[in-house]
């Protein structure tokens, strides 16, 4: 069936405020930074030495929940200095009150090809569940593509509108051009229109499945209490011969 496709590139450069730390890089040392109302923190890459720093919460915080998210390239500005532009790696939560504790920086070389993950956005409301009460189950929410760092998209849009019931979106029909690599299979199913019918059945199948075992364990249990019986009945009578 006919449906359009979006691919906005609008990756977001902002700007992060660190400052360098010093002395012991311990777990004492990184509660002191955090009581400070800062985050203990590292950058590395691009062929330069790791540095340890520290950053302001509020500043990554905004980046993470920003449109471009973890795949935000960002200028570091260090000493005063700006130094590279970095994207977040990795970050690390104190669960209970659910803080960032600790983030990796890596510095990024806007002439050099990223392997990231990028999500999928499904646009609109297919026809077969307005029509046909059908279900939409989006199976991959993220791809994973390799392309230049102003070439990340925010995320792919995809236009679900006139997707008939049993209609099926790949990775083959997102849209696809020479600044980016999928690498995710081509027949990869990325969302479908599914029958309630069609989702109920396995679970039927499976309780059926159940129900049967144990139907038929029961037979075998019972003949087999049956012949420990009849057993248990002989013994006697063969002592009473002897």
């Amino acid at each position: 069936p006919p449906r359009s496709t979006l691919f906005p590139y609008t990756t977001l450069f902002r700007s992060v405020v660190a400052k360098p730390r010093v002395g012991k890089f311990n777990k004492n040392a990184a509660r002191r930074v955090r009581v400070a109302g800062k985050i203990p923190a590292v950058i590395y890459g691009a062929g330069q030495d790791a540095v340890a720093i520290e950053v302001d919460p509020k500043q990554i915080s905004r980046i993470l929940f920003s449109e471009t998210g973890h795949n935000t390239i960002f200028d570091v500005s260090l000493g005063g200095e700006t130094t590279a532009k970095a994207m977040i790696v990795d970050w690390q939560r104190e669960p209970i009150k659910d803080q960032l504790i600790h983030i990796d920086l890596k510095r990024i070389a806007l002439d050099k090809t990223l392997r990231v993950s990028v999500r999928v956005k499904l646009i609109g409301v297919p026809v077969g569940v307005k029509a046909a009460g059908g279900i939409l189950d989006l199976v991959l929410r993220e791809v994973e593509i390799e392309c230049l760092p102003a070439d990340i998209p925010s995320h792919i849009d995809v236009d679900v509108s006139n997707m008939n019931l049993f209609d099926v979106i790949r990775v083959s029909d997102l849209p696809h051009s020479d600044k980016i690599k999928y690498f995710n299979a081509e027949d990869a199913t990325v969302a479908h229109v599914v029958s309630i019918r069609e989702e109920a059945a396995p679970a039927a199948d499976a309780e059926a499945a159940a129900v049967g075992a144990a139907t038929t364990a029961e037979p075998e249990v019972a003949k087999k209490g049956k012949t420990d019986a009849d057993a248990a009945a002989k013994k006697p009578e063969a002592g009473a011969k002897k």
